[in-house]
């Protein structure tokens, strides 16, 4: 992501990678893709994983932006998942487990991090899937879009140093954010919220903010992406596009060639979580299965 000043990625060689699978009882499919775009170097990555906890289908989804070089976003792809699906609350009050494990994975990351001399950090957009709930939590600029009802809902605020909420929390906690190409905390970073950052951590946090959605016959897909895509295509485009097409491998790679087409400067990464059971259950879930 472009969140850091002086940036100085240039072009890179387009190799975009995809995939995609099913959950072991068929009600979701998931589809990813991911490519450096325009940038000399890759700092996007991702996560998609299907478990099996208590006799619940866990899905696992998240789409992770680095700056600053890539350690931090592949230290929160590797460990992120696995910390939470460890919390003894992740099925019995899963938005505690997501909160804790969130700051939990940001600790740790900074403690392994005391002997770099530069800084990196990350966004984080994931979505949980338990039972008939779908936890979405959030920290930095990529986003979470769902289809609900056939129409484009942010399930995600974008964690902007310009948004009035985010600018008045840095500033009582002393920091200051300034003009400079775009709204920076300090001057230096695009995002106001993020894992790892460790000399703005005073200011640039990695709370997440979570949004619960019921897992029902009105919700039919959603979309996790990184700011490449966001910059250049709108929610509702995004929706429009997806819709038609069934196999979320597809979705994610036309989601991907179309913020390509359009120009896009940044890493590009798509993930797409189709609801396959909603349309033929029509609310009948017994909230034990996804």
């Amino acid at each position: 992501m472009s969140a850091m000043a002086n940036y100085s990625g240039i072009s890179a060689v387009n190799t975009p990678v995809s995939g995609g699978g099913l959950s072991h009882n068929g009600k979701f499919s998931y589809g990813y893709a991911s490519s450096p775009g325009k940038r000399s170097s890759m700092e996007d990555f991702y996560e998609t994983r299907v478990d099996g906890i208590d006799g619940e289908i866990i899905g696992l989804f998240g789409v992770f932006d680095g700056h600053g070089g890539a350690r931090a976003a592949e230290y929160v792809k590797q460990n992120l998942f696995s910390n939470l699906i460890k919390h003894p609350k992740f099925i019995s009050d899963t938005k505690s487990a997501i909160a804790e494990t969130y700051n939990h994975t940001d600790s740790e990351f900074l403690r392994l991090e005391n002997n770099q001399g530069r800084d990196a950090g990350s966004t984080a957009s994931t979505a949980i899937l338990v039972g008939d709930r779908l936890f979405v939590a959030n920290v930095g600029d990529s986003r979470a879009v769902i289809c609900r009802g056939g129409k484009a809902v942010a399930v995600s605020r974008d964690h902007k140093p310009d948004r009035t909420d985010e600018r008045q929390r840095i500033e009582d906690a002393g920091g200051f954010v300034m003009w400079a190409g775009t709204w920076r905390v300090g001057g230096v970073l695009a995002v106001s919220r993020a894992f790892g950052d460790r000399l703005l951590k005073q200011y640039v946090v990695a709370d997440p903010e979570i949004q619960e959605e019921v897992v029902d016959g009105s919700l039919e897909f959603l979309i996790l992406a990184s700011d490449g895509l966001w910059d250049v295509v709108s929610n509702e485009e995004s929706v429009a596009m997806v819709k038609p097409i069934e196999e979320p491998e597809q979705a994610a790679k036309a989601l991907l060639q179309e913020a390509s087409r359009r120009g896009s400067a940044d890493n590009i990464t798509c993930v797409v979580v189709r609801f396959l059971s909603c349309s033929n259950e029509n609310n009948t879930s017994s909230g034990t299965e996804l």
